[in-house]
């Protein structure tokens, strides 16, 4: 699924990141302070269409599985205060980019991954089957719709960008065409070196650069930056 493929890869840099910043750093503290807000503003929209769209309709309509949905609902609640951990050390942090705040904040950062993989896991396996069954298409795409529609204007190009990243032809393709025409034109024209730049920015560090993290970038057809390994579900056909 394209959409957790992001929160998969951002939780895992943050926490690294955040360990690579130099005692007093505050410059650098600032910068990642700002990713790691988006991070949790992305993340807490994302649920929130979820219980808005998808857990009602699969309530009523897969009764036989409502354990699944009350037990998604209640990962939500058990991220959420994982969030709210991360969300009282960042001012600490962001202020004077003290190492042990930074300790506390990465650490809060991987405790809040691993409590997000294993729902993201759960949920592939135990809800999309659900969708597939019990939900029409259009009802699924809706998801995707008001996503797009939540983003503020000014933060599109970036939000795209973090969606296209690891998405391969047929992926990027659905979500270019569910993107008006002239944000597929700011796309190609600024967009997609926006969102590098961004990237390089936050990411060109040489304990990330060492853990793995990848900043390369393409820019035709699309843009690809790293490598995604989820199983392959985009917002837009739950039959496909």
């Amino acid at each position: 699924m394209v959409i957790h493929r992001i929160f998969r890869r951002e939780s895992g840099l943050l926490a690294r990141l955040v360990r690579a910043v130099s005692s007093g750093d505050t410059a650098r503290a600032e910068l990642l302070a700002e990713s790691v807000e988006e991070y949790v503003t992305g993340l807490h929209r994302h649920h929130g269409l979820e219980e808005e769209l998808i857990w009602p309709l699969l309530s009523d309509r897969a009764s036989g599985h409502q354990e699944v949905v009350e037990l998604m609902e209640a990962q939500h609640q058990t991220i959420d205060a994982t969030l709210a951990t991360v969300s009282t050390i960042l001012p600490i942090w962001r202020e004077r980019a003290h190492k042990d705040a930074g300790e506390l904040l990465a650490d809060a950062l991987d405790e809040h991954r691993i409590t997000l993989l294993d729902h993201l896991d759960q949920e592939e396996k135990l809800v999309l089957p659900l969708i597939e069954n019990h939900l029409t298409v259009e009802e699924w795409d809706r998801l995707g719709k008001r996503g797009l529609e939540t983003i503020p204007k000014d933060e599109l190009m970036l939000a795209l960008g973090a969606i296209l990243e690891d998405a391969d032809p047929q992926e990027r393709a659905y979500f270019l065409a569910r993107v008006p025409a002239v944000g597929r034109l700011a796309w190609r024209l600024v967009g997609r070196r926006r969102y590098a730049r961004r990237c390089r920015l936050v990411r060109d560090d040489p304990y990330t650069a060492q853990a793995g993290a990848r900043t390369v970038f393409t820019e035709a057809p699309g843009l690809q930056v790293g490598a995604g390994a989820a199983p392959f579900r985009t917002y837009g056909s739950p039959h496909s």
